[in-house]
This record gives structure tokens, sequence and C-alpha cells, in this order.
């Protein structure tokens, strides 16, 4: 779906962010977020180590993937303060753990590194892992490269992983790389389910559908074809934006020769088959500002936040390479109740702080707590920060 032309999304969204004020709450020992009018950011866990991406269990157990160290640990609120208390490691020596899914009992996680995907679960209740399984063996996707995130989701029947552009924008075509592959939950059938995305680091299912859903990070230096260089970039600094897309069996979403709403690449115009191509693209159902590096999002399906139910909740690590730092936020993607289709977007925590050439906290990834608050990672501050209505 062509939601808008370029211009006017991008106008939006400026608009918007010159337009928000500091008008929430932030807690104790939180840095000065820019937080949105009727929120509240306090801390919720530190003391964990890294901070990357995370999943919650039926139980309200918050499990955080820790790549370098290769663990992922897992932490308990005990009394429900919104303070995550106790902390174990979970799972240890899983080199380059990242994403992760929960389902009926079991933490699922992919490797950047093996190409597979463990499964793990604590019976004894002591916070570690004491039953571990390879789901899926080492190889069963692409690995290594320059964006060697892997995104898991499950539903009943399948198990869905993304695979990344191993460089900025790597033109092979047809690709092992830049796609969703689907395997049956029992591991066989491996299939190629949909191609043209550039780095999805995380898969998520829309409430009440079997939806796939992911937040494509965009590619850099647009306008490098056109003499652009490092602090001249008045082409890239605008395009190509961050994708929201909807995956779907075959679809193909254009990267590396179309970004957005089906935007040629500068280094692709003369092939011959570009018009072919554009025709074949899938547009994302939204666009977000360029170079905000999504990464990790969630659905809220609590009515705790007033009108918040069916939205989506983005955390946006921000620019290295833009003229100007953008991104560094969490952001709500607005979906209309009956459509299913997003059509809006505001920021609700701002974390570049008062120094725009050192942000305060990089976002990396976001969850719905079970009370209906909503937790972002930042792997800056190595913390986690809980968001919740203002008093």
């Amino acid at each position: 779906m062509l939601v808008r032309s370029l211009a006017i999304v991008f106008s939006l969204l400026i608009a918007s962010a010159a337009l928000a004020q500091t008008g929430g709450q932030v807690g104790a020992n939180v840095p000065p977020f820019d937080v949105r009018k009727g929120y509240k950011v306090t801390l919720a866990a530190e003391g964990f180590g890294p901070a990357r991406f995370m999943v919650l269990d039926d139980k309200g157990t918050l499990y955080i993937s820790q790549p370098q160290p290769g663990k992922i640990v897992a932490l308990n609120d005990k009394d429900k303060d919104g303070v995550y208390e106790t902390r174990a490691d979970f799972l240890t020596g899983y080199r380059q753990v990242h994403s992760m899914y929960f389902k009926d009992g079991w933490v699922y996680a992919t490797s950047a590194d093996d190409g597979g995907c463990k499964r793990a679960r604590d019976t004894n209740g002591d916070g570690k892992a004491d039953d571990v399984e390879q789901f899926l063996p080492p190889g069963s996707v692409p690995t290594r490269g320059g964006h060697p995130f892997r995104g898991i989701v499950l539903t009943d029947k399948h198990v869905f992983i993304s695979v990344s552009d191993p460089g900025n924008l790597s033109a092979d075509y047809p690709s092992a790389n830049k796609s969703i592959y689907r395997f049956d939950v029992d591991g066989k059938n491996k299939m190629q389910f949909a191609t043209g995305l550039r780095n999805t680091e995380k898969l998520a299912l829309r409430p009440g559908t079997e939806e796939i859903w992911g937040l494509d990070h965009g590619s850099d230096n647009f306008g490098g074809k056109y003499g652009e260089s490092k602090g001249n970039q008045p082409i890239t600094d605008l395009i190509p934006g961050e994708e929201l897309n909807m995956i779907t069996e075959g679809a193909f979403y254009g990267h590396p020769f179309l970004s957005n709403n089906r935007i040629v690449r500068p280094e692709f115009a003369d092939r011959p088959d570009i018009v072919e191509l554009a025709a074949k693209t899938t547009p994302p159902a939204w666009v977000f500002g360029a170079h905000w590096s999504g990464l990790g999002f969630t659905f809220l399906e609590k009515d705790y936040f007033p009108q918040h139910k069916g939205d989506l909740i983005a955390a946006f690590h921000g620019s290295w390479n833009s003229t100007l730092k953008v991104g560094y936020r969490i952001e709500r993607v607005l979906f209309d109740k009956e459509t299913g289709k997003p059509y809006g977007s505001q920021q609700i925590v701002g974390t570049i702080g008062s120094n725009p050439n050192n942000p305060i906290a990089r976002p990396v990834d976001c969850v719905e707590a079970a009370d209906g608050s909503i937790l972002f990672s930042c792997d800056r501050t190595n913390k986690i920060y809980r968001i919740s209505k203002s008093d």
C-alpha cells in the first residue's frame, strides 16, 4: 500500500518532532529524557550487564539477550512494583544470541553466529535453564556479515526467522540473504518466505491475527553517487526512511534496488529490469524518518494506556551517519481499529538529551509488561526503563 509520498511523511515527522514538548515525568535515576505529556519514565532494572533484545514469559520473567558474553539473563519483579530486583543467568555459552520469542513454556533464541535456534526452559524455578534443546541446527539460515542479526517469531504451525543483508547494499539477486525464512515447527520444510528486506532484527505477530510484522533498518549513503560526503548529505539525510512492513508470503520488499514507496536507488537506475522490480515491490505499511535505526518493537494488547490498544511501540537506536543526530526515541504507531493498518505516529520518549552530539541513551527493544506498561532497553546505559501513565 502506498501510504503517501515521502515528502509528506518526512514533513509531518519533522513537524511532529519540532512540536514535541517535555510535558511528561521522569523518575529518580533516569536521564533527562524528553517525555511526552501523559507518560512517565522510571528505572526498571540495572546492574545486569548489556541490554539488548527482550521477551517476557507468561509468569512475568523478563529475559534479556547479551550477544557479546553469549548469554540470556532472567529478571524478576517479585513485588510487582515495576522494578526488577532479582537476576539469574538463564542461558550461557550461546555466542551472539540475539532475538527471542516465548511460546508454550519455552524461550526460543536465535544466534547471529551459527544460523541456528535453541530453545530453553527453567523447570525448577531457579531462573536458570535446565532444559535446553537445539531447535534448529546451525546453518539453518545464512550467517555472519555486517548485519548478522536474526529475528524470530512462531505460530502454531511455523517458525519464521529473518536474515539481513551482510553489507550496506549487496546487489546479489536472487539472494539467500535479505529474507524471511519459514520452517514447520518440527524444523522441516524450509522455504524462503519473503525477500528484499535489508535488516529486520525483530519479528512480531499483530494481536488477534497471524500477521507477521517487521521493522526494517534502511541503507546508508543514498546520495553517495551524486558526490555527497560526510557532513554534506542533503539527499541521504532524508532518504531512505525506516520501514514498517507486514510480511506476506512471496512478497518482495525492494531492497537493495528500491526503498520506501518504490524509490529507485541511484546505483540501480540503469538496470534493464528496474521497472519490473518496482512493479513487484511491496511498499511499506508505514515509513519513519531516515536513519532512525529501527530495531525492536511490540504491539500493545492491554487497556492500560487509553486508546493505545492495538498500537505498536517501536525503539529507534539512532543515527550514526546523518548530519544531525536523529532517531533516539520510543515511537508510538497508531493503528486503525477497523482496518488494522497504521495511520500515524508520535514520539513518546526522546533520548538524545541536551547535547545532540552525545545522545544519552540508545533504545534497542520494547515489550509490554503484564500490567500494560512498556519496558524498553538501552545499550548505552545498559538499563531497562519503564513507561507508565503519568501521576
